[in-house]
């Protein structure tokens, strides 16, 4: 191979790992790292604390291990390994105290971030959380809001600063909702209901998926969390409401069939306990 074409290898191969870390500040962007409410910014948090623990324990590790190699090296005949085999207290102190304090450290911080993160705590405020039940279906998303009386599918609207309460339960098999940017992942399985509270800080879109595999349209069950100020989410209900669609019995018979749909769906009113209802339903029923 000549010259010119290790130069041109060489260019690609470079122009190829841009790429790839280009492409990955877009999973950083919509992760924790660009957390937009309390539980992601907790979560984000304890991440750092656990990276710096990290560092701590494998970074004298990774930075000794080439010194001590160079060091006594084969060819350095100046440096020989003569090690005094006797009884040391430092040497003691150093091999036990260090794991003993971070071992205690870390069992401090998962007591406090196990509680802090539960998914069952309410988020802190003096409003009212915002009820919502989620059923996940094949492959979509059905969120119901008993409070407004309207239900949307692929699409999660909450207001800004308020915290959410949501139910969640399946009507088919055992998936997993999680939104990065907000709230972590939390399974839900048919006759059964979990619970996930969290708040959004500031507004946007936020990405939600599923991240159970559920067959083959599992890649396209994703919705988007619309964060709005309180006056445009009263005025975005409003406009649910003049939608005019009902949930009624046959539109869930819709819904429910393994299908993927194309864009949100909304709906202006829905049956009194349908999340009741597709709770009851036993799984067999529910597949």
């Amino acid at each position: 191979m000549t010259i010119r074409g290790n130069t041109r290898l060489a260019l690609r191969g470079i122009g190829i790992m841009a790429l790839m870390l280009l492409s990955g500040c877009d999973v950083l962007r919509l992760g924790v790292v660009g957390h937009a409410g309390p539980v992601a910014e907790g979560q984000w948090h304890l991440y750092l604390v656990v990276g710096a623990v990290l560092i701590f324990v494998a970074g004298p590790v990774l930075l000794l291990t080439p010194i001590m190699a160079w060091h006594y090296r084969l060819s350095n005949t100046k440096s020989a390994f003569k090690p005094k085999w006797d009884f040391s207290w430092w040497i003691e102190a150093l091999i036990w105290i260090p794991p003993i304090v971070i071992v205690i450290g870390l069992g401090v911080v998962l007591w406090t971030y196990t509680h802090l993160l539960d998914p069952y705590r309410p988020i802190p405020s003096p409003q009212a959380p915002l009820e919502i039940q989620a059923v996940a279906l094949d492959w979509k998303w059905l969120f119901i809001y008993p409070g407004e009386q309207i239900a949307t599918v692929n699409e999660l609207d909450i207001p800004v600063g308020r915290p959410v309460h949501i139910s969640l339960t399946s009507g088919t098999v055992m998936q997993s909702l999680m939104v990065p940017q907000l709230a972590g992942q939390i399974y839900a399985m048919a006759g059964m209901t979990t619970q996930l509270n969290f708040a959004a800080s500031r507004a946007g879109v936020f990405h939600g998926q599923n991240t159970q595999f559920n067959g083959i349209g599992f890649q396209n069950q994703k919705f988007n969390v619309i964060a709005r100020p309180a006056p445009q989410y009263r005025h975005w209900v409003d406009r649910v409401h003049a939608s005019g669609q009902r949930l009624d019995a046959a539109s869930y018979a819709r819904l429910s069939a393994r299908s993927v749909i194309a864009r949100p769906v909304f709906f202006a009113s829905t049956p009194p306990n349908l999340f009741s209802h597709i709770v009851a339903q036993t799984p067999d029923k529910a597949r």
